[in-house]
């Protein structure tokens, strides 16, 4: 497991990535929660995440705070009390001068705990609050979607969360129901917040987790990707996705998207009204029948020569063509793909998604192969008004997929028993030190020339436990702050190297 900490700004009108080297970043971490807002020149707020050993089986949850200044390319930590306990996998949006954080989950090496509880930062005092929404809200869950209305309340969709049967048993739940958080207090410290429950007409997305979340254009959002797991006794296989549902926020509607192809100005005349009410966006209310699903099929092959078969299915919600149509149709696919199937991003859960103009961009994500998880570096984008076609603008470079055996050394480490492993709740009673986080990576004991990673270890022991203590607090068991400062330092090691 590698976690970067790393900044990368991506110039639309250039087509180009570039990255941004600023002192004292956050702590290296993942599944963290950022979003903008256009104080003083533009500020990136961040919250919480996890840091996880490079063999995947230690975990420590963040609760710091993050602000960078996009006018002074400066990072900035904001200590203010009162806010979550650490969490990863939480929704974090910018809502009328706060920062509203909902849900997320924490977990260590043998217990897990799921939150549905709500906090607002406000962006003008600086202070945290915990609120307290009237109403019955959403079950625990971590990986939902959030959205901001234009009135200021905010949509919760979707999400997953576990439950332990019984001793190493545990069983997923993917959540499908939907929730508003409404405002409903007219001053800004007085605001009282209520629970009520949607239920949207349309087509709504098939159960699905990991998926991407944007705010579109005419009082949408959108739904991008993901992944559902079958889970069986022995294996998890997972179902990949790579479709754009639309949510009407107006007209609490789901619809999935319909690309039009290059070739639509011909169906149109074929097709009459229907088809002019779907290029001008007016949906059909009620969908056709689907006639089946398609299924494509692709080959990647790695840089090992191995073959992985990646099976995507498109829903059959389109199939409402005529014999003739269907004709047509087969004659579009064959002068250059009517769905844009030559370049549309491969089926991923966890895509990062953006709008900016109207144009929908999706970069990375991952998706799994029997045994093998791939990490995607792609960029595609669509234009949302169009709904014509996909373009790729930064293609995956397979070399830059390695494939890592695991070392003897790894696997001794996750044979070993670890004791004492906290539960989620009890990180409140973490030291006050844990909110210092890492002050920079430049301020750890640097590797000297030629250093094998035994005897940095051996010579920077001390640091390292200190820091992971101050991390963990003051409850945590000794064996556990070991285990988690050798794996930072392992870490920090290769990463000088």
């Amino acid at each position: 497991t590698f976690l970067y900490n790393d900044l990368y700004i991506y110039h639309i009108k250039k087509n180009s990535w570039a990255k941004l080297d600023i002192p004292n970043p956050p702590p290296r971490r993942c599944a963290h929660q950022a979003a903008v807002v256009p104080t003083a020149g533009g500020q990136l707020w961040i919250f919480g995440g996890e840091f996880a050993s490079p063999n995947g089986e230690q975990f420590y949850h963040y609760k710091d705070l993050w602000v960078l200044h996009l006018a002074t390319k400066t990072w900035e930590q904001i200590k203010a009390p009162g806010g979550p306990s650490g969490r990863s996998g939480h929704r974090m949006v910018a809502c009328k001068r706060q920062l509203i954080i909902f849900g997320g989950f924490h977990e260590s090496a043998r217990d897990f705990i799921y939150y549905n509880d709500v906090y607002a930062f406000n962006l003008d005092s600086f202070t945290w609050s915990k609120l307290a929404p009237a109403g019955m809200g959403p079950a625990p869950r971590s990986g939902c979607q959030m959205t901001p209305t234009p009135e200021g309340n905010i949509i919760i969709y979707g999400g997953y969360s576990k439950q332990r049967i019984k001793k190493d048993v545990d069983k997923g739940t993917l959540h499908t129901d939907m929730f508003l958080l409404k405002a409903e207090g007219a001053g800004k410290e007085e605001d009282r917040w209520s629970w009520s429950r949607l239920s949207p007409s349309g087509v709504k997305p098939p159960p699905r987790s990991g998926f991407s979340v944007a705010a579109a254009p005419n009082n949408r959002c959108l739904l991008f990707g993901g992944v559902h797991d079958e889970e069986e006794e022995e294996s998890l296989e997972g179902d990949f996705f790579n479709d754009i549902y639309f949510y009407d926020m107006g007209k609490n509607r789901w619809f999935p998207a319909q690309l039009k192809g290059p070739k639509s100005e011909r169906r149109k005349r074929r097709r009459g009204r229907q088809a002019e009410a779907e290029a001008a966006g007016e949906e059909q209310l009620q969908p056709p029948p689907p006639q089946g699903p398609l299924e494509i099929v692709r080959e990647v092959v790695a840089e090992d020569g191995t073959v992985m078969t990646i099976k995507q299915t498109i829903p059959g919600a389109a199939g409402d063509k005529s014999g003739s149509e269907d004709e047509e149709e087969d004659e579009d696919e064959e002068e250059g793909g009517a769905l844009g199937q030559a370049v549309e991003p491969c089926p991923r859960s966890s895509a990062m998604v953006a709008v900016k103009h109207g144009v929908l961009y999706v970069y990375g994500g991952m998706f799994e192969v029997g045994d093998r998880q791939v990490t995607l570096s792609d960029l595609h984008c669509i234009d949302l008004h169009r709904m014509d076609q996909w373009k790729v603008l930064q293609e995956m470079d397979p070399k830059t997929q390695e494939w890592l055996e695991e070392s003897e050394s790894d696997e001794e480490e996750e044979d070993e028993d670890v004791e004492g492993a906290e539960g989620g709740e009890e990180e409140e009673e973490s030291s006050e030190e844990e909110s210092e986080d890492e002050e920079g990576e430049q301020q750890h004991p640097a590797v000297q020339p030629g250093e094998a990673q035994a005897q940095y270890l051996a010579r920077t022991e001390q640091y390292w436990l200190r820091l992971a203590r101050s991390h963990m607090g003051p409850e945590a068991k000794d064996k556990k702050v070991l285990k988690v400062a050798h794996a930072m330092a392992k870490t920090f090691h290769e990463d000088s190297i």
